[in-house]
């Protein structure tokens, strides 16, 4: 069952709202909703209980506070698929 929800925001971001469902051919009503979702499921994961064995491997491995690990995984990857 559907339920009207009255929104206050400024102008500004009403009119990017609006461009953004015209673009994505999408109601704002359905964006908003996806939103919702999107937030409820987070809280949802943040409720899981982490495992003792992940709890005991976490933070065993100290990286240094500039490494890319973009780079350093696409580096992984090509040498993987191409040497």
């Amino acid at each position: 069952m559907n339920t009207k929800l009255t929104l206050k925001l400024n102008k500004k971001a009403i009119e990017r709202a609006k461009r953004y469902a015209q673009k994505t051919k999408q109601s704002l009503s359905g964006i908003v909703e996806n939103y919702f979702n999107l937030i409820s499921e987070k809280e949802s994961l943040v409720e899981i209980e982490i495992s003792p064995n992940v709890l005991e491997l976490s933070g065993i491995i100290d990286l240094s506070e500039n490494i890319d690990l973009k780079e350093e995984y696409g580096k992984h990857l090509y040498n993987k698929y191409f040497k």
